[in-house]
């Protein structure tokens, strides 16, 4: 027996407190490092994880961007290469029309005396005319077809001067004259004030259609008097088989290279490639593609860069799917339609590193959140083995065991978690929060914060991926809204060519991406021309599937050989019959007599029309019957308005007097009789021009709430 500090200890106590010391060391020692290997083998989990994560997150990211950018840029190429190709209608119509117009008269040339022509005359810089020139040593006044020829002035002076997409339209002929229409003259002229020779076919327009035999797209090629590039469009023109000339239109492509313009935006933007390969239109210092001349552009289906040979080969002639080509060691997303009308194509390009730009958000959002609970398990863990100590070496063997079972308790969940973390990162599956996990310290902490991390990542992903995806939908169907829309109006212009009695022109600008507004006009036999104006109530979707209805059941109750008053009270009942939504449509419908000038109208709630009669606008107050689909016993009554040659009718919906400035003004009818009577002797396509282009100097830009519709006919009368 021993006596410390007066307490005795004998073998068995001395044995106990030594294995008690004893057990307590190797026990902190043990805890220790079994603290320490737990510590390591879950920071690793937790970084292997972290990069399992990284890598699902970026692949998912990846391949949703993809997909994404493959719907947009695929679809939004198509559409910019119908709108690209829209500029050419018009060009392509006036071209076929001067081609014939030209033939016409050169096949009865024997029966025509010649017209008159001149050279250029300076004096009328800035007005649109006719002139001759002629290649060098060719005696113009010596032309068998230059005489003939010139009795297309008027329509092509009028042609020239009233497309904003034509710069210069003529005929060059195959004797080395030609025949043309410009508005600058005193640059035909050399210092010395001779006439610089024409080498009319020497010019690649001319050339191009006699060896295509057919309609011929220039490149971009130099004026040759003004220097200033330009693209033309030509066609051969003919007489007993043989080509006598080329008809030629200068085309001002100022729409197209306005959207060339405005789509360049971070590394991306639309271009176009011609026939040949060379790019013709592009923004301004892209970086990659340079607009040139004819004889310096590159053909880009004989590039170096194979891929971007093949690609642009495949676009000119079908529309291609998204492709990724590397130019200059970078890789971009392109997606190229073909343009019909003139053989080329446009080319949408995407920098691929900026669509990559969510992926890395969202990583470095995903390493703060992981880095954050990384800290907090590790400040847990650190004062959680403190405190264990403490116990351990203060309670001695209650602390030795203490300390055993609270490392056991503490290892359990970690391991399960850590083996959860691993099948979530290899499997993908979600990280699903247990109560063995809720431990009440910082395991439970680290627990939440994977599963809530968890959560967000999928939860970001998914809401990526559906708010996109519901972005593309509505936009294309708003857009397919549109054409259907638009498709179902009378849009091709003139309406009737071959009817010389009446002449008529519409438009429709909704206010939304679809209206409800339309008009119609049709032949219901040879000797009666329907017209129709109307408005339905409300607007966007709605407004327009109800306008379509109405279009549908006027047209064909016309058809049936009604009255006006009878086809709106049939159309009435018709509508009323199934009018759940109680909506309705206000008409004003009239029937012209071709032959005498005579017009049946009916008006359903609609605006007054305007007529012009000795040369002024006035408005017609006419009887207004109910609207359609307010009442089903409506009745209408029919009132008629006798027209003479040279006369007009002038129909709108109440978006024209009803649109408004910034203060809330209105337009009014008095300004639209206004504008009507500022020049009322106009064709009825420049009085609709002139009419709009006083609504919007009078609105200033100020967004308006009603679709904007204007007819208008001029009757001829018999010729």
């Amino acid at each position: 027996m021993k006596k410390v500090l007066g307490i005795t200890f004998g073998e068995l106590q001395k044995k106990i407190i030594v294995f008690v010391l004893i057990l307590v060391a190797v026990t902190t020692v043990v805890f220790t490092g079994v603290s320490l290997y737990q510590s390591s083998m879950l920071a690793g989990v937790v970084s292997d994880t972290r990069d399992e994560q990284q890598k699902a997150i970026s692949t998912a990211s990846e391949e949703t961007m993809y997909q994404v950018i493959k719907s947009s840029l695929v679809r939004t190429t198509s559409l910019q290469a119908a709108m690209a190709d829209n500029e050419f209608s018009e060009v392509v119509n006036n071209l076929y029309m001067i081609q014939t117009m030209a033939e016409g008269i050169l096949a009865n040339r024997e029966s025509m005396a010649p017209a008159r022509y001149t050279l250029p005359d300076p004096s009328k810089d800035g007005t649109p005319a006719a002139m001759v020139l002629h290649e060098e040593g060719v005696d113009y006044r010596s032309s068998k077809y230059l005489g003939v020829i010139a009795h297309l002035a008027s329509p092509m002076t009028a042609m020239f001067a009233n497309s904003d997409k034509i710069s210069g339209c003529y005929i060059g002929l195959s004797d080395g004259t030609h025949f043309g229409i410009d508005n600058i003259f005193s640059n035909k002229y050399d210092a010395e004030g001779n006439l610089i020779p024409f080498p009319v076919r020497e010019r690649p327009w001319y050339k191009g259609a006699v060896e295509a035999d057919g309609l011929y797209f220039t490149g971009i090629e130099a004026d040759s008097f003004s220097g200033i590039p330009a693209i033309t469009a030509s066609i051969p023109v003919k007489t007993d088989g043989e080509i006598v000339g080329v008809a030629g239109i200068d085309i001002v492509l100022s729409s197209v290279d306005d959207f060339m313009a405005l789509s360049a935006d971070n590394g991306s933007f639309v271009f176009v490639v011609n026939s040949s390969g060379h790019v013709v239109l592009a923004p301004e210092n892209n970086g990659l593609f340079e607009v040139q001349s004819a004889d310096e552009a590159e053909d880009l289906r004989e590039s170096d860069n194979k891929e971007l040979a093949e690609f642009i080969t495949a676009a000119l002639k079908a529309k291609t799917d998204l492709t990724v080509v590397k130019i200059n060691d970078k890789e971009y997303y392109m997606a190229g339609a073909p343009m019909p009308k003139s053989g080329w194509a446009v080319i949408s390009l995407v920098d691929k590193e900026r669509t990559e730009l969510p992926e890395k958000q969202m990583l470095a959002e995903y390493d703060k959140i992981n880095d954050a609970a990384s800290s907090r398990f590790r400040e847990g863990s650190s004062r959680a083995n403190r405190n264990s100590l403490f116990l351990i070496l203060l309670i001695l063997v209650g602390g030795s065991v203490a300390g055993l079972i609270v490392a056991g308790k503490m290892v359990e969940p970690i391991a399960e978690m850590t083996k959860d973390i691993r099948h979530t990162g290899q499997t993908g599956e979600p990280f699903v929060m247990k109560d063995s996990y809720r431990t009440n310290d910082e395991i439970e902490i680290l627990a939440e914060a994977f599963d809530d991390l968890n959560k967000k990542t999928r939860k970001y992903i998914d809401d990526i991926t559906q708010i996109t995806a519901e972005k593309e939908r509505v936009t294309t169907e708003l857009q397919m809204a549109n054409q259907i829309q638009n498709s179902m109006l009378p849009h091709i212009f003139p309406a009737y060519p071959s009817r010389h009695e009446f002449d008529v022109y519409a438009s429709m600008d909704p206010a939304k991406e679809v209206g409800g507004d339309f008009y119609d006009f049709f032949l219901i036999d040879d000797d009666h021309l329907c017209m129709v104006m109307a408005d339905v109530s409300g607007k966007g979707v709605p407004a327009a599937l109800f306008m379509m209805v109405s279009k549908i059941i006027l047209q064909s109750c016309a058809m049936l050989g009604k009255s006006a008053a009878e086809i709106l009270k049939k159309t009435n009942e018709a509508i009323c019959s199934n009018n759940q939504q109680g909506m309705f449509v206000t008409v004003w419908l009239g029937i012209l007599e071709i032959s005498t000038g005579k017009v049946t109208a009916a008006n359903a709630g609609h605006e007054y029309p305007a007529v012009m009669r000795n040369g002024k606008f006035t408005l017609l107050k006419d009887k207004h019957g109910f609207v359609i689909g307010g009442f089903e016993e409506s009745r209408y009554k029919e009132y008629e308005i006798d027209l003479r040659p040279g006369d007009k009718l002038f129909l709108y919906t109440d978006g024209v007097p009803e649109a408004t400035d910034a203060q809330n003004r209105m337009f009014g009818v008095g300004r639209m009789i206004d504008a009507l009577n500022e020049d009322p002797d106009a064709s009825p396509d420049q009085i609709l021009l002139n009419v709009r282009k006083k609504v919007d100097e009078f609105a200033s830009g100020a967004e308006q709430f009603d679709d904007l519709t204007m007819m208008c006919m001029k009757y001829n009368g018999n010729k």
